[in-house]
């Protein structure tokens, strides 16, 4: 299977394992799956980071490194991922959230989330 973790998942699988349900854990250590993480997940890293958000102090070219080293696979962000944003229904704001989500229906990734809103989406997401 193809997962995409979303930021909170991917912050807690490379720092606070413990933090994640165990489901998350057996899908995201199995290893018949193939695990992404967004260009967009550093991206929301980093502003986080500079605004003060505590849940969001790393250091993103080590954590970067340390996911690539770990096997983890790198989403860019591309133009078809932006563009796919206008079929989604406005039931999440988080603009980060959102292109997460873009990516997983362009590229055919399940999403994987701690997030009840964007759960609510009738679509490959997974609230683990």
């Amino acid at each position: 299977m193809r997962i995409l973790l979303d930021t909170h998942l991917l912050l807690w699988a490379a720092g606070f394992p413990k933090r994640l349900s165990p489901q998350a854990r057996e899908i995201i250590g199995s290893s018949g799956n193939a695990i992404f993480f967004s260009v967009a997940s550093l991206w929301e890293i980093e502003i986080k980071a500079t605004l003060g958000r505590e849940d969001f102090r790393v250091e993103t070219v080590g954590f970067r490194r340390g996911l690539i080293e770990n096997d983890y696979l790198e989403l860019p962000i591309s133009g078809e991922h932006v563009l796919s944003l206008r079929h989604l229904p406005s039931l999440h704001r988080d603009p980060f959230d959102r292109i997460l989500l873009a990516q997983s229906l362009s590229d055919n990734l399940l999403l994987l989330t701690s997030d009840e809103t964007l759960a609510r989406y009738p679509l490959s997401v997974r609230k683990v």
